[in-house]
């Protein structure tokens, strides 16, 4: 049986029994070997019976005509320059041969990226066994005291498995289809083969996806064994017990002129890209999924579809075409190619291919899959959450959202900010149970469901209630907690209520940071639980930080512990950047989430920052007219007199046309007194409400109609312009651009 190929470096026999001469090259027959087993010392030989074994096994190896299967000898060094073996077998005595059947130690390829320590299962079975012979070793029969031919042929077969075991586990440590299509190529160069091409389909399917259009492949990764550059380090690289000598000739190269498939500059010059034709003899070689010999009549006709035409095809047993089927199609090819200087693959080296293209198959099928749910997870907790925040008059927001782990981006934390009518912006922060899809998907249904709500402007406490009912009807173990509050940069009064949430901490402009009395609440799923609002002040200047658990909350330290670090974190800010002036809103968000330790990620971290500009109540004008036939005329004048005390006349006539449209539409639905708010910040801003809940609609006029027109006018002069629905009616709002001359008083 021929011996198992593990290293480069090693000698290969081609026949059981055979040897190699002292500098570990060439084959040894049988009869060599017994010369040097007779002329042994200790069994009465001559001093110069090594020597003579030595020329014999040369005489046979040359009329055999083969060559070593580990390194040829180098360019220029002498026999006498290569070490002898580092491990000797047990039976061995001085100037003995080694004993037949050790496989060549686990030595990485001169050059080659391969060539660093390795951990111990890398190269488990590349060189493993007791009583073999060194890298440069060579074999011959059994010796009194020595191994037989069974147990030669047992270890052989042995340290095939243990090989096969160590180059599967390599496979199997890859992730992603990288990770692992590179441990399939430093598993079998050199160890295995001289080179490798790894074709994948392009693009690679998954799960059940049925491919449309041809099968192409493409060449995903090459690997061979390359020249030394630089012989500073080959110390290393060769490994221990070869000098440089031994190893590299005068130029400090290797030959490895003779490897198939080797260009001039030293690439791998295949096709990149192959479509299979249906009916092909690629085509029926990755049908039959069993890998192939290259001289075979299959192999010979395919492996040209999938190289190239323009390149030769090794000879011999010296290449073997594996194809790569995962667990429903074949997704790839791999080919394994051997250099003239080694033995050609046998028989059991198919089963060897056959066991690493499977597990190379398995892994880039696990590998697409996962990167698939990874995909899902990203994208879907993406879309969970706000691309940007908006920007409402009176308030500056900043947010921050930071995943539990980075192979587990999805959870049930969310925040978000939605305005309001009255230049008013709801505030979020929730935190569903669970850090799965499920718990992700939750999420969205109840961020929906509250952006529902707040766009009918219920109280926020109201928002709860029905939040509450909406988690009980999506299953009974769906729990989240929930703090919600409404700010008016009017008023400045911010309205909160809380379902099981950790109280938001505000950071007043003089410094002092507070933990706000919010009442706790019931977490939203339990049920049968009422919610409380509580009103408090908002400060102009001042900072209210909402966040989930993630932030204060970790196995190291319990919620109430890390909200006092987090309220002294902001006062610590707040000091360093001074007393008058509150921080920056972004840098005051990264310096918060610098104060979670290596040990604080146990949980998704959501933070949402508002700063309250609030409007000053110099830039509001407020009115409520009744609603009658007079109610236009005295909008327009009320209009004209807030736009004088703004010094803001150039506006006079846009605002009272389409002040007078909309309060015309009002106050031919509504029942109640209309409301008509002027509101000067970056714009200017209308605000009319009424009690009637249908919302208008722009439509395009007829000729002969007498109205109609009110909306198109306000569509086409105003900035922007839209309507609210309101649990008491709806709100009616357009915006005009100040004039650029015009100056705040």
């Amino acid at each position: 049986m021929t011996e198992y190929p593990t290293s480069q470096e090693g000698p290969q026999p081609v026949a059981s029994g055979g040897g190699t001469d002292e500098a570990g090259h060439g084959k040894a027959p049988i009869a060599a070997a017994e010369a040097v087993r007779t002329h042994a010392p200790g069994t009465g030989a001559e001093p110069g019976g090594v020597t003579a074994a030595a020329s014999d096994a040369r005489a046979a190896r040359s009329a055999a005509g083969t060559g070593g299967a580990g390194l040829p000898r180098p360019r220029g060094a002498a026999t006498s320059d290569v070490p002898a073996a580092a491990d000797s077998g047990a039976g061995q005595v001085p100037g003995q041969s080694p004993v037949q059947g050790h496989i060549p130690g686990p030595g990485p390829g001169p050059g080659h990226d391969n060539a660093r320590p390795r951990d111990g299962d890398a190269l488990a079975g590349a060189g493993s066994g007791s009583g073999g012979a060194g890298r440069h070793g060579g074999g011959g029969s059994a010796v009194p005291g020595g191994s037989t031919p069974e147990a030669t042929a047992a270890r052989r077969e042995g340290d095939r498995l243990r090989f096969v075991g160590a180059a599967t586990r390599r496979i199997a440590r890859g992730i992603d289809l990288d990770e692992i299509v590179l441990g399939l190529c430093r598993a079998t160069v050199p160890t295995f083969s001289d080179a490798i091409l790894v074709y994948l389909r392009d693009p690679l399917p998954v799960g059940d996806e049925r491919p449309v259009g041809p099968v192409v492949l493409r060449l995903r990764r090459t690997d061979r064994l390359r020249p030394i550059d630089d012989l500073t380090d080959m110390s290393s690289t060769i490994g221990a017990g070869m000098d440089l000598a031994g190893a590299a000739g005068a130029t400090g190269e290797l030959d490895f002129s003779q490897l198939p498939l080797v260009g001039p500059q030293g690439d791998l010059p295949a096709a990149e890209l192959c479509e299979i034709r249906p009916g092909g003899a690629l085509a029926e070689v990755l049908r039959g999924v069993r890998p192939v010999f290259g001289s075979s009549a299959a192999a010979r006709a395919a492996l040209p579809e999938l190289l190239g035409l323009d390149h030769p095809l090794p000879r011999g047993n010296r290449a073997v075409l594996a194809p790569l089927r995962g667990r429903r199609r074949v997704i790839g090819a791999a080919v394994f190619l051997r250099s003239p200087e080694r033995p050609a693959f046998e028989q059991n080296d198919l089963l060897v291919a056959a066991q690493l293209a499977t597990h190379t198959a398995l892994g880039i099928d696990k590998a697409v899959l996962y990167g698939r749910e990874a995909y899902i997870a990203d994208e879907l907790q993406r879309t969970m959450l706000p691309d940007s925040l908006p920007q409402p008059t009176g308030v500056r927001l900043a947010s921050r959202y930071l995943p539990a782990a980075e192979t587990a981006r999805v959870g049930g934390d969310w925040y978000d900010a939605i305005p309001l009518p009255g230049s008013r912006v709801a505030l979020v922060v929730g935190d569903v149970m669970g850090h799965s899809m499920t718990s992700a998907a939750i999420m969205g249904q109840l961020r929906t469901t509250a952006q529902t709500l707040a766009q009918l402007d219920l109280p926020p406490a109201e928002v709860l209630h029905h939040l509450d009912e909406q988690a009980q009807r999506l299953g009974s173990d769906r729990m989240a907690t929930c703090l919600y509050a409404v700010y008016d940069p009017v008023a400045h009064r911010i309205t909160i209520a809380n379902a099981g949430h950790p109280p938001p901490v505000l950071l007043h402009l003089g410094g002092r940071a507070e933990v706000l009395r919010v009442p706790p609440g019931a977490p939203i799923g339990v049920g049968g639980v009422d919610f409380e609002a509580v009103e408090l002040d908002a400060p102009a200047g001042g900072t209210l930080l909402l966040y989930t658990d993630g932030l204060v909350e970790s196995r190291l330290r319990d919620v109430w512990t890390g909200i006092e670090q987090l309220r002294e974190r902001l006062a610590t800010t707040a000091q360093l950047t001074g007393l008058d002036h509150p921080p920056p809103l972004e840098a005051l968000c990264d310096d918060v989430l610098d104060m979670l330790g290596p040990g604080d990620r146990d949980d998704d971290i959501a933070l949402l920052a508002a700063r309250f500009d609030g409007i000053a109540p110099s830039d509001v004008a407020y009115w409520f007219l009744d609603p009658e036939e007079t109610a236009p005329g005295r909008a327009r004048r009320f209009a004209r007199r807030a736009l004088t005390r703004w010094g803001l006349e150039e506006l006079s006539d846009s605002l009272e046309l389409l002040v007078s449209e909309v309060v015309t539409n009002a106050v031919r639905y509504a029942e109640r007194p209309v409301t008509l708010r002027l509101l000067r910040t970056d714009v200017l801003r209308c605000e009319v409400g009424d009690d009637s809940p249908q919302l208008p609609r722009q439509r395009r006029a007829r000729d002969t109609d007498e109205g109609g027109r009110g909306l198109f006018l306000v569509n086409r002069m105003a900035r922007r312009w839209g309507a609210t629905r309101l649990s008491s009616g709806k709100v009616v709002w357009f915006e005009l651009s100040l004039p650029a001359t015009a100056e705040r008083r």
